[in-house]
């Protein structure tokens, strides 16, 4: 017997898991299929940022809610995932960053987040511990960070104990679009799941699976390079980050200072990636540059994984333009881990309801308009 859903997800990520969780909560029903496990791609391998300070226009909206979300994680599936309040602090390198950041403050104020600039004395008498280089910043105290490990499989076990059917290592092989909703084939079942609506939240494999259904855009992997060091005594208290990127730093509940800079490989295809020893090394010497004081600490442990990259660097989310009930949301360009609760309300309250009071128009797939003429927008696909 074919079993029905109201929605199915294809991604077990961060993003999917919230879907189920808020679809449940909604009181509808759903089913997410992740090939491996849940969080065990991009969403369960990032810094762990949890920032609102530094996005882009068309982020904000969305970002805010999901700040919201952050603060209730532990009444929402209960763990509160290692998320702490510890503020994010943008260096600024020149009186240029610090223009910039001063039109970014008074961005950030329209959607609600406040942010405190600070000139050259301020930052050496707040964060005495930063290099003395910087010509200021600008400091975002309700930011923060978690533990990307615990946190998409917090919200799958939440979704769970709903009535979300979570399955792990389940591969779909095949999509059918139909009048009546989808069909979805998984690997060694020859029954079908069936579903009225169809989110897409597959990360480095968003837009292949966009593209068996229609809708096509460009999506490249990125791998960001990350590191951990030995535990150290409290140091660093917020976020720390830089204007025109380079370098992030967070010191973690435990002690140890969490630190990215740079790409290492990935092969999407093969399911791997790995990070460079050199690319590594030039992250370390970036990291002692903006704190000194972490020169003589020991790293333990390097790593990275798979993530999807849009082409303009914003992700992909909302509506199909053409493929009636199939909703996307993928390539978070290594910016997607803060988002991902409210990513996950939206496409729930669009599947559901048909709207969100969330405005993500700047990310719609339609900016890009990349639809070949010739290629089908419904029927049996391979995925």
């Amino acid at each position: 017997m074919t079993a029905s859903f109201d929605i199915a997800i294809v991604g077990g990520g961060l993003a999917g898991c919230s879907t189920a969780l808020h679809a449940c909560r909604m009181g509808g029903s759903a089913v997410l299929l992740e090939r491996g496990r849940c969080g065990a791609q991009a969403s369960g391998v990032n810094y762990g940022g949890v920032r609102q300070q530094g996005r882009h226009s068309a982020e904000l909206a969305l970002s805010r809610r999901s700040r919201s979300i952050w603060g209730n994680l532990h009444e929402l599936v209960g763990s509160d995932c290692e998320f702490r309040v510890t503020g994010h602090l943008k260096l600024a390198r020149d009186e240029t960053d610090m223009d910039d950041l001063l039109v970014h403050k008074a961005e950030l104020h329209t959607h609600g987040i406040e942010a405190d600039l600070l000139g050259a004395a301020d930052l050496r008498r707040r964060f005495p511990y930063v290099a003395p280089t910087y010509a200021g910043g600008s400091f975002c105290a309700e930011d923060g960070q978690a533990n990307p490990r615990l946190v998409a499989p917090a919200f799958a076990r939440a979704a769970a104990a709903l009535g979300a059917d979570i399955r792990e290592c389940c591969a779909v092989d095949q999509i059918e679009v139909s009048d009546q909703g989808f069909l979805l084939w998984l690997r060694g079942d020859p029954v079908p799941v069936r579903a009225r609506r169809l989110v897409n939240t597959a990360g480095a494999w968003g837009a292949a699976i966009a593209a068996l259904l229609g809708d096509y855009v460009d999506e490249t992997v990125m791998a960001p390079n990350m590191a951990v060091t030995e535990p150290i005594a409290p140091l660093i208290g917020p976020n720390l980050g830089i204007c025109g990127g380079g370098i992030y730093i967070r010191q973690t509940r435990q002690g140890s200072v969490v630190f990215g800079s740079g790409l290492g490989v990935a092969d999407r295809d093969r399911l791997k990636a790995r990070p460079l020893a050199d690319v590594t090394r030039e992250a370390a010497r970036s990291a002692i540059a903006m704190v000194p004081q972490l020169a003589n600490v020991l790293l333990v442990r390097t790593w990275t994984g798979i993530e999807g990259r849009m082409t303009d660097g914003l992700p992909v989310v909302g509506p199909s333009p053409r493929v009636k009930g199939l909703f996307h949301a993928f390539g978070f360009s290594g910016h997607g881990f803060q988002l991902g609760p409210a990513v996950g309300a939206v496409l729930a309250e669009l599947s559901l309801c048909g709207h969100s009071p969330t405005d993500i128009d700047g990310l719609s797939m339609s900016r890009f308009e990349k639809r070949s003429a010739a290629s089908p927008a419904a029927g049996p696909y391979s995925a």
